[in-house]
Formats: C-alpha cells, structure tokens, sequence
C-alpha cells in the first residue's frame, strides 16, 4: 500500500518475516503539552540506544544521559567535558532529524518572566 503523505515511518513487514534491513540508530521525538498535570516542558530529544539527548528550548535548557552508565536518567551530564563529541554529534543529528521530519515549530526561548511563571526560585 502506499504510505499517506501525513504519515511518516517504515513497514515493519521485512522485520516480522525474519529479514534484517538497514534500519534507524536513533529515535527523535518531540514532546508539545505544557503546561499540563505533569509539569514536563515542551522539549524534543533524540534518543540511542547508549545516549539521549533533550533540549527544553523555552527554557534553553539542555540534558543529556548515558543510558549504559544511568540508565534512570538521574544524573544530568550535558556540562561533562568527557560527553563534549558525543553531545556536539548528537547535536548535528537532532538537527538533521527535525528537518527530515519539516518540525519547523517555534523554538525560540521565551522571556525569562515567562520561565519565572514555571520555575520560580
């Protein structure tokens, strides 16, 4: 069948029947509801299956996790020197990724009495 021009992805068939196609190394997401219950910021990320890097850009807040190492996401290391090519390839990436995917929303980091609303000190 042909795929819809609103729809993005891949076939899962060749997987389910056994065969072994070039397929993605990472994941990106973006996630759009705030404010809400939970209180997480709109952000968009890319995921591997090592690393997972976010960036909360009303805030212009980064994270970065070593899923090998943490995989709890409890310990932030965007600000460790020793994640410094790592972060700057997966930065590269994420921004290849929003363009394959058109994600053109606005990113633009909002005035700090805004941030203040939801963080405040």
């Amino acid at each position: 069948a042909d795929i819809p021009d609103d729809m993005q992805g891949r076939s899962l068939v060749p997987l389910l029947k056994g065969e072994h196609p070039k397929w993605r190394d990472s994941l990106y997401y973006h996630y759009f509801d705030f404010p809400s219950v939970h209180k997480v910021a709109k952000h968009f990320g890319i995921r591997t299956d090592r690393y997972k890097l976010i960036r909360f850009y009303e805030f212009d807040e980064w994270e970065f996790y070593d899923l090998q190492n943490d995989p709890k996401e409890m310990t932030n290391q965007y600000g460790n020197p020793e994640y410094k090519d790592t972060i700057a390839d997966l930065k590269n990436q994420l921004t290849d990724l929003r363009k394959s995917y058109k994600d053109d929303t606005d990113i633009s980091v909002k005035p700090l009495e805004w941030q203040k609303q939801f963080r405040p000190e």
